[in-house]
């Protein structure tokens, strides 16, 4: 499970077990497991992301698959974390054995296990987000809209999908000023749909996304994929709003 779905919304972890188990998968959970590393790793810090990484590798080294409710967490031990040990080739062998076996959840729910239809059932309108990683790193596309629509859900195109939202994990930090424009330019491209509901694969995404719709006073839900795709919106709030 990645850091921010740990800390800020544990029922997303819960939600891709159910998905999982529902496709026939045995899950578990290394308790050994960190962070991937990427604040690190996009700071700068690599020697801080290479100690993670190898203990990463090592929490991982024994599962079939390691599947990821996060495009740039994914993204991360499949494309940037084998490149922390390229002056290791024992390691470097050991972390391409890793990413060859990392999925992001809906790429891994469709592109390998053949999942077509959830079960879960979801009368709304919707409208996704692409992030930057699931998309650009990882091919993520259609496979999200399809199992939407397997559900039920009406899923109605933002003008720009595919623009960043301006997290960026660190960007948002660096750029604050920047970053609330990407959001702003961001959800008036939410709101233009007249979804009732925002939908994304990227807690940090997600939440960045709330906060200004939320401030900008618009009635929009949002929620991560997996927990309408496991049927769960019924007993949750959306994301940036209390439990009742």
């Amino acid at each position: 499970m990645t850091c921010l779905v740990d800390t800020q919304r544990p029922s997303v972890g819960f939600a891709a077990i159910k998905l999982l188990e529902s496709a026939g998968c045995v899950v578990e959970v290394p308790p050994a497991q960190t962070c991937c590393g990427q604040p690190a790793y996009n700071a700068g810090d690599r020697r801080t992301a290479r100690d993670l990484a190898v203990g990463i590798v090592a929490a991982f080294k024994d599962f079939d698959y390691v599947v990821v409710p996060s495009g740039s967490c994914a993204g991360m031990l499949k494309h940037h974390l084998p490149h922390l040990f390229d002056e290791d080739p024992n390691l470097r062998d050991e972390a391409d054995a890793l990413a060859s076996r990392v999925y992001e959840l809906v790429s891994f729910l469709t592109d390998v296990l053949e999942v077509k239809d959830t079960g879960a059932r979801y009368d709304g309108t919707v409208t996704y987000h692409d992030s930057c990683s699931g998309l650009r790193e990882l091919g993520i596309k259609q496979q999200p809209r399809d199992l939407l629509r397997a559900a039920g859900a009406t899923v109605v195109e933002m003008a720009e999908p595919e623009i960043c939202c301006g997290f960026g994990g660190l960007f948002c930090v660096k750029y604050p000023e920047i970053s609330v424009r990407m959001v702003s330019d961001k959800t008036k491209d939410i709101v233009a749909t007249a979804a009732d509901t925002l939908l994304a694969g990227d807690m940090g995404c997600l939440m960045n996304m709330a906060g200004r719709l939320q401030r900008e006073g618009h009635k929009v839900q949002v929620r991560h994929i997996a927990e309408v795709l496991a049927g769960m919106t019924d007993d949750l709030p959306p994301i940036g709003e209390p439990r009742g």
